[in-house]
């Protein structure tokens, strides 16, 4: 007699499934600034790429199981050269693949006995930062618009919550760094984060760059961000020290002023 499984508990053992896989890596962050976007993630080899260039002005950050999101990277890569070729480069846009990757995911998770486990972010720079595109597709094909900032991964609530602490708009490519630094930190619960470069993949899309915009920061260009990203949160940390201090003895001597209520006997 065959096993019956309701639709429901088949979904819910599949999302299950797929939110433990990408649990085990680690997460990423994807922030806009002044002049451009810009992605880090955690990734020791040289060689296994998280962020990629997709098109013209259009990149792509995963993570989760490799091998598979290596597979959606290549397929989006030709879903848009085949668009670009057929229409115009400028009908290729982060929406556009968005819901593509959303409607091939969706129909993975659905269809087949194991989904997909890893998430997503097609990010797509515009002439003006209000124009930016950030969408995140999860590992069942939903879509999710951010704006600002967008984290993926096993702990990404924990480094949103770091993010929206830290993220102002406009923020310069130092400022930005800092931020992604300071979420990605969040999930090393408590443990101090190797920040080295040799253990960050970073990459940005520039607004100002001509026809392709992407580029990664390697060397001594991305440690020198990092130098620089790290005074600005040290600064940042002494600010809100001091603040803190001026602040008690304040508190402590208005509360001292206050006329005492008790009864004479």
């Amino acid at each position: 007699m065959p096993f019956y499984v309701s639709p429901e508990q088949a979904m819910k053992d599949k999302a299950d499934y797929a939110r433990k896989g990408i649990a085990r890596g680690r997460s990423g962050v994807v922030i806009q600034y002044d002049a451009g976007i810009l992605f880090v993630a955690p990734n020791p080899s040289r060689a296994l790429h998280k962020i990629s260039e997709i098109y013209d002005r259009i990149a792509f950050a995963a993570v989760g199981r490799y091998n598979e999101y290596e597979i959606l990277r290549k397929a989006g890569v030709r879903y848009a050269d085949v668009t670009g070729y057929q229409y115009d480069r400028q009908d290729v846009t982060a929406r556009g693949l968005a819901n593509w990757y959303a409607q091939t995911l969706g129909t993975i998770f659905t269809d087949s006995p194991k989904p997909f486990e890893g998430e997503i972010v097609v990010a797509e720079v515009a002439e003006a930062p209000p124009e930016d595109q950030l969408y995140r597709i999860t590992f069942d094909g939903s879509v999710n618009d951010e704006h600002g900032y967008v984290a993926v991964g096993g702990q990404a609530e924990a480094i949103a919550t770091v993010l929206k602490e830290h993220y102002r708009d406009n923020m310069t490519l130092t400022g930005a760094l800092a931020a992604a630094i300071a979420g990605l930190a969040a999930q090393a619960n408590g443990d101090r984060m190797d920040t080295a470069a040799s253990q960050l993949e970073v990459a940005v899309l520039e607004r100002s760059r001509a026809h392709r915009t992407f580029r990664r920061l390697t060397g001594t260009r991305l440690e020198n961000l990092l130098a620089e990203a790290r005074s600005a949160q040290q600064g940042a940390q002494a600010d809100q020290a001091d603040q803190a201090e001026t602040t008690a003895p304040a508190d402590q001597s208005s509360s001292s002023d206050e006329p005492e209520t008790g009864g004479v006997s």
